[in-house]
């Protein structure tokens, strides 16, 4: 294996050289186990943790690395290594931290195409696939839909169902799959690339680690049975990791329950484009979209031009969005007056000693 097979390119071999970092060796994080980290090399796999000058200094946990991440290391004992330096990101894959006002959390990084899992069972849900592909327009990374579990429906059903989707979401790849029976397998295969980041997003249990066996051609993912109760299989990744395989890299990623839009109103214009475009034929520039005359997406809604559920989740996603960016601010100024209460302690302090 070499560093390109795990993603390395160019760029960040420059960024290396220029840094003075070409004394370390080179990893890229494939686990993360609170503040521990196995990190893989062209040659070995080591566990890897921060030096106290990197974990001091961070301002957040943005700072410190997460799965994905290229990190300079240096080994001090058999199979362990220190992390000095985390690279440049090409790509942040991220949600609203869950409990946590204005806070977001890492899924991944340095990811070129985002796969999204739903299965057709008691998973699916058009609002979802929105969700997601909402977080990865949001960091600009490809999206490739996945419609896992189709052999629990007949053909007349799954063409129903895959109407709806399209019905909704343009111009974005769909594909039809069953782990089981293996339909669709190869069609992934030939969309995967050697030396990409593929992040597989999902809820619990649609059947990702097994695509990643299925992908690998070996079990080296567990996978829990089916639950006859929920019918659907039980949640067996229980943290993030990074696999690399001959046609590209995967990250496997535990369900999410949630997936909390941030602060990035770009990302739902491209989401949903078509409401956007509608917008700009509006008869006046502050529209609220809600009941004025001349409203090209009202116009569109009575027409049935404009799906009516995608138009109620955007409204529900850009609430959130709006509610994201004031708890965030609000949580800026709080850090903020907390860094003035500080700094007027210790110069009293200060004056006081003197």
């Amino acid at each position: 294996m070499t560093l390109n097979d795990l993603g390395f390119n160019k760029q960040l071999d420059n960024y290396r050289i220029e840094q003075g970092l070409d004394s370390f060796e080179v990893a890229r994080v494939i686990s993360e186990h609170k503040d521990r980290y196995t990190v893989k090399t062209a040659a070995n796999e080591f566990d890897a943790e921060l030096i106290g000058n990197l974990r001091f200094s961070a301002e957040s946990k943005h700072d410190l690395p997460a799965v994905g991440d290229w990190v300079a290391i240096s080994e001090y004992d058999e199979n362990k290594a220190l992390i000095h330096s985390v690279y440049p990101r090409t790509s942040i894959l991220e949600r609203k931290a869950i409990g946590k006002l204005g806070e977001t959390q890492i899924i991944a990084t340095n990811i070129d195409v985002g796969i999204i899992v739903l299965a057709v069972n008691r998973d699916f849900n058009i609002n979802r696939i929105e969700r997601y592909l909402t977080i990865c327009n949001s960091s600009k990374i490809e999206p490739i839909i996945l419609i896992s579990k189709i052999d629990l429906i007949d053909a007349s059903e799954l063409k129903i169902l895959l109407n709806e989707i399209k019905k909704r979401i343009k111009n974005i790849s769909i594909i039809a799959i069953s782990n089981q029976s293996q339909i669709g397998i190869d069609i992934i295969k030939q969309k995967l690339t050697k030396g990409k980041t593929y992040c597989l997003l999902g809820s619990s249990g649609v059947g990702k680690s097994t695509l990643i066996n299925s992908l690998m051609g070996k079990n080296i993912m567990i996978t829990k049975e089916i639950s006859d109760s929920i019918d659907r299989g039980k949640h067996a990744t229980t943290h993030r990791e990074l696999i690399v395989s001959e046609n590209g890299i995967l990250i496997d990623n535990p369900g999410m329950r949630e997936v909390g839009i941030t602060d990035n109103s770009e990302a739902l214009e491209i989401t949903f484009d078509e409401i956007t475009n509608l917008a700009l034929n509006c008869k006046f520039n502050d529209c609220s979209h809600t009941n004025e005359k001349g409203c090209a997406i009202i116009e569109a809604l009575e027409n049935d031009e404009l799906d009516n559920d995608s138009y109620l989740n955007f409204q529900k996603m850009e609430r959130e969005r709006n509610f994201f960016d004031s708890n965030q601010e609000e949580r800026k100024k709080k850090d903020k007056d907390l860094g003035k209460l500080i700094k007027r302690v210790v110069k009293q302090r200060k004056k006081h000693k003197f």
